[in-house]
Formats: structure tokens, C-alpha cells, sequence
């Protein structure tokens, strides 16, 4: 059965409604975009999304007045006329949500505003398209599932990792049984950021120790996550992949989490070694352990484990390993093991044959357009995804549950640490939909 049919008949016999009513997409099958949020990410969205022929975007929100010129500026460079601007204040999204020409909402903003953006695009009968991590909270998690539950409005996680091009490969060989069974995932976000964190203010890769106010761009806001929690603060980019060759939401699901954390030392260090140990901010207590180790238990009896690492000098690892009962692959070396199958019995082969042999169907066809996308073309089959599921009028192949599972483990993982890294349940946000679900990501050559 192709994902169009599967999907038209779980639809119609599920609880959940499906409105479409409430989507005033054209009849030309031209998809109109509205974005709240055209910061620098926003904008890498806006550029991908101005590529399309099938795209209008009549107006967008944003309140800090030089990230709209900066979005005006790329819609010059496309020949495009400028979108509606809504400026007034941080609630003006609300109003924007509410226009009866967008069938789709994209949201890039700071983590904490997700979900409200995100529940009031479900509400006014929009596909919401929503930036990692969905949301902040365990309660945030469940708003995103009970909204979609009554409205029957789509939301999308865009979780572009998804879609990298080795994990892709790497999740073909998976449904093709070339690991076996699978027993384990490894992942994570090891990514040194703290020139992110903490910028001067003046430039995104400057090496300031100023956050808040003073800071710039992510700084503004991403830092104080830092200051106020200790657990994994950014699961979904090592996570979101995973899920997907361990089927979560669709026939397995996440049970349980442990989660520790070391000391924290690298924020407070990168800003005395730049700013001194006279600095105000070197007093500031960062909460946060620069190392956070979460292992998840699977219903079907498989670990995953995610690694946050941001606030350390090393170099960008989303640390992958995929392991089964016939084999392994890592991509830190970029390697594989299957048994019987490679050349010497306990010796490490390149991937790259392998990945060029399992290349996913997706990556086949659509290489070309990806040329210009960001993240080595990622987002352009994230957002293209998105853009699909609103023309086509279907749910997303990743969706709100995915969103509300992969993110709910930051507060969880907060919740087991400060309880001396006890266990802590994973809810079911599916309601026991899990068991009869079925696999939808990457199965269908337009998704």
C-alpha cells in the first residue's frame, strides 16, 4: 500500500478528524506560506521556500524589525514582492495566524515560543511547521498532541537530520534487514557552541561573553537554557533519526529514560579566557553539566543513547551508531561491519560503498534540487516534506507525536538528573496508537 492510500484509510477510520475543510488550499495547488520567526534560520527556510514555483509567502511576523529587512532583502534578490510585515509585538502572531490566505506556518523562533505559535497556527485550521526542539516542557508536549487531537490540524517537526544523507542510506539498509534486528542506537548533539552562546553582540561568530540582551542572535536567548536547566536541552537532531529505524510511534515506543550530567565548567571558563576573570558574567552559576548521558529503553527491548555536548572545545559529531544482531555502523570514521557480508571477519569497512548502493530513493531523485540548500541539502527535503503534506492535503511523515516524544526527553532528562539520574517514564502520547501504527517516514518517494 503507497503512503497516499495508507494514509486516506487510516484517516478514515481513525478517531482523530481530519478538517479539511478548515485548509483553503487553491485548486492550482500553490501552497501559501506564512512565517513567524525570520531570523537567521527563518531566512534559510524563507531563501529554500522562494526556490519553489508552488510557493506564495503573503506576509510574514517577526518582531525585531532588522530580521524583516533582512527577510525583505531576500525576497528582492527572488523578483518578489514584499510580504505583509507583523511587527506588533510578541502576541502579533496571533493576529497573523488568523489570515485566511496561508495554509501553512512555518516557526523558527526561541524554543520557549513554539508551542503557543505552534497551537495558535492548529487552532485558525493551519499545517504547522515548527523548529527543533517542538517544545520545552512535559506539559508543552501534551498541548501540541491535544491540539491536533480536537482541530485535527497538522504539526510538523522540522528535524532536518532526518534527512541527512548517510542516515537515509543507513535506514534503507535497516528496513532491508542488512543490521538484523536492531538492539541499539547511539546519537547525540556534540556540537561546540559557545561562541553561539555567548556572542559580543556584534557578529554570529564573534568571541564574546555576552548573553541577554547584550548578546546576539541565539544568545539573546538560547544561553539562559544553560543558566536555568541541567539535562539534554537539544535531543532531536541525534534522536529524531533514530526513532525512525527503531520504528517509535509506529509499533515501539519509548518507555523509560535515565539521564546524568557531569560538572559544568566550559561557559564559565570560555568567558574568563575572553573576557576576563573580572567579568560580570563570570559570576553567573550555569547549571547545565557540560556532558549530559541519557540512555532511553525501548517497548521492544532496544537502548538508545544520546550524548549533549555543547559547552566543550571539540569538534561537530552527532556521534551515530547503528546496531543490529547481524551488524554496526558508526559514522564517526564513517564505517561498517555486517557479518558475512564484509570482506574480513572482524575489520572495518568504508561506508561510503555501502551508502552509494542503499542511497535512498529520495536523495536518488531529488539531488539536483537540493544543490543550494543548507546543512549539505537537508532542508531542502525537510521543508520540500512540509510543503508535500500541505499540497496533498495529508499528515506530515513526521508528526506531532514525533514532535511531542522526541522533545518531551529534555524535561525528562531534567527530572531524572535532579532525582540522582532515577528512571522516569516516558508517556505514550500516541494512547496505545503505537501498537497499530504504521511506518510512514521515507516510504513514499514524495515525503
Amino acid at each position: 500500500m503507497n503512503r497516499r492510500n495508507f494514509l486516506s484509510t487510516s484517516l478514515a477510520t481513525s478517531s482523530i478528524p481530519f478538517i479539511v475543510k478548515k485548509n483553503n488550499l487553491k485548486d492550482d495547488k500553490k501552497v501559501r506560506l506564512g512565517f513567524i520567526g525570520v531570523g537567521l534560520r527563518g531566512r534559510n527556510h524563507l531563501e529554500q521556500a522562494l526556490y519553489r514555483s508552488d510557493v506564495e509567502i503573503p506576509a510574514i511576523c517577526d518582531i525585531d524589525l532588522n530580521s524583516i529587512a533582512e527577510a525583505n532583502k531576500i525576497f528582492k534578490k527572488f523578483g518578489k514582492k514584499e510580504p505583509i510585515a507583523y511587527t506588533k509585538g510578541e502576541r502579533d502572531f496571533e493576529n497573523f495566524v488568523k489570515r485566511d490566505d496561508l495554509d501553512g506556518i512555518i516557526i523558527a523562533t526561541p524554543w520557549e515560543w513554539h508551542v503557543p505559535m505552534s497551537v495558535a497556527a492548529m487552532k485558525a485550521g493551519k499545517y504547522a511547521g515548527v523548529e527543533v526542539s517542538a517544545t520545552v516542557t512535559l506539559q508543552e508536549s501534551w498541548d501540541l498532541v491535544d491540539t491536533y487531537e480536537k482541530t485535527g490540524s497538522h504539526c510538523m517537526i522540522l528535524e532536518n537530520v532526518c534527512y541527512r544523507r548517510d542516515i537515509m542510506s543507513v535506514l534503507n539498509m535497516v528496513r532491508k534487514n542488512m543490521f538484523g534486528e536492531m538492539l541499539y542506537g547511539h546519537c547525540g548533539y556534540q556540537h561546540d557552541l559557545r561562541f553561539v552562546k555567548l556572542n559580543d553582540g556584534k557578529s554570529a561568530y564573534g568571541k564574546g561573553v555576552e548573553f541577554g540582551e547584550k548578546g546576539f542572535s541565539e544568545a539573546r536567548w538560547r544561553t539562559q537554557h544553560s543558566v536555568d536547566r541541567n539535562g539534554d536541552l537539544y535531543p532531536t537532531h541525534g534522536l529524531g533519526p533514530v526513532a525512525h529505524w527503531m520504528d517509535i510511534n509506529r509499533g515501539n515506543r519509548f518507555e523509560y529514560l535515565t539521564s546524568t550530567a557531569t560538572k559544568s565548567r566550559g561557559m564559565h571558563n570560555y568567558i574568563v579566557e575572553n573576557g576576563g576573570a573580572d567579568h560580570p558574567n563570570a559570576k553567573v552559576k550555569f547549571k547545565c553539566g557540560d556532558i549530559v548521558t541519557t540512555t532511553i529503553q525501548c517497548a521492544n527491548g532496544e537502548n538508545i543513547v544520546i550524548i549533549h555536548d555543547t559547552n566543550s572545545p571539540r569538534p561537530y559529531s552527532l556521534g551515530f551508531r547503528a546496531q543490529g544482531t547481524k551488524g554496526i555502523w558508526m559514522n564517526d570514521g564513517n564505517q561498517i561491519y555486517l557479518e558475512g557480508v564484509s570482506k574480513k571477519h572482524d575489520s572495518w569497512e568504508p561506508f561510503a560503498d555501502y551508502q552509494k548502493e542503499y542511497d535512498h530513493p529520495l536523495w536518488k531523485k531529488y539531488e539536483q534540487d537540493a544543490v543550494n540548500a543548507g546543512h549539505g541539502g537537508m532542508d531542502f527535503f525537510v521543508l520540500r516534506a512540509f510543503i508535500e503534506s500541505v499540497k496533498n492535503k495529508v499528515a506530515p511523515p513526521i508528526d506531532v507525536y514525533d514532535a511531542a516524544a522526541w522533545s518531551a526527553i529534555s524535561p525528562l532528562s531534567e527530572v531524572s538528573i535532579a532525582r540522582g539520574s532515577s528512571p522516569v517514564e516516558i508517556p505514550d502520547f500516541t494512547r496505545g496508537k503505537w501498537k497499530t501504527n504504521k511506518p510512514i517516514f521515507g516510504l513514499d518517494d514524495n515525503f
